[in-house]
């Protein structure tokens, strides 16, 4: 059972989220710049709050050469339901079953966190195994390298800023070490929540006094936190066309993936 559930404060994240863009580090669109851009952002970040930890992995970041190439690589494909079934479940059948079978294994874990958020296990379990195979492949990208030069790369900087700022703040508080690999964008633990959010909607769920979103544990009570939190209703229908199937849309904007989400859950 889960020892109780709390939120741990994160009493800069506002100013993080919001930080200036005054005084903005230059941007640039290759490897040259990055040094340079890291030690403009040092005091970007500074005046943000990150502490020492922070500013020393942000020190130590290289350029992801990696996340850039699957950044401008991507394709936009778009699937039909029936596609996008196939080749990220298998079958609606054989995905809901290892679903069922994930909630079956510690049943008073996921009924504690729909006691505590309202949000159904199968929601919460189907992501789960959508993002990341239930935990068994997190992403092999370095966290901090990754967001950081997102943030630097002038395509998408000023919406991974805020994140990049995040995640220092992460190391800072014990979140986050700055070897700990995740997706190519920064996205990291068991359901791939991208640093600002982590800090916003994070939760301590096995009261060991530190949000680890590598835990189980702490990532699905996140993850039913922030459904809650962007107006998931408990007790209320998910199919397509209601409030919490909009709600899904604040996880993930693709509809075949909210579609594939509530079809999993209904199953189980």
């Amino acid at each position: 059972m889960l020892k109780p559930l709390r939120v741990i404060a994160a009493s800069a994240i506002a100013m993080t989220l919001a930080a200036t863009t005054a005084n903005a580090a230059t941007c640039g669109n290759d490897a040259s710049g990055f040094n340079r851009w890291k030690q403009e952002f040092a005091a970007e970040a500074a005046a943000a709050g990150v502490g020492q930890a922070g500013l020393q992995a942000l020190a130590g970041a290289t350029y992801a050469t990696r996340t850039i190439a699957a950044d401008r690589n991507q394709r936009g494909v778009r699937y039909s339901l029936d596609e996008f079934i196939r080749i990220r479940l298998g079958s609606l059948d054989g995905f809901s079953a290892q679903v069922r079978n994930r909630i079956n294994s510690n049943p008073a874990f996921y009924q504690s966190l729909e006691n505590a958020y309202g949000v159904p296990a199968g929601i919460l379990v189907a992501i789960h195994g959508m993002e990341t195979g239930f935990g068994n492949f997190m992403g092999n990208e370095n966290v901090v390298s990754s967001i950081l030069t997102v943030a630097y790369d002038c395509r998408r900087s000023d919406f991974f800023t805020p994140h990049a700022l995040a995640a220092l703040q992460m190391v800072d508080r014990g979140m986050l070490s700055p070897s700990q690999n995740g997706a190519a964008h920064g996205e990291l633990g068991h359901t791939q929540f991208l640093p600002g959010n982590a800090l916003r909607y994070g939760v301590d769920a096995n009261g060991d006094g530190r949000i680890d979103l590598y835990s189980l544990a702490d990532s699905m009570a996140s993850t039913a936190n922030f459904l809650r939190q962007k107006g998931w209703q408990p007790g209320q229908p998910f199919n397509e066309g209601t409030r919490n199937f909009q709600v899904l849309n604040e996880w993930n904007a693709a509809t075949v993936y909210q579609q594939a989400i509530a079809l999993v859950a209904e199953r189980v």
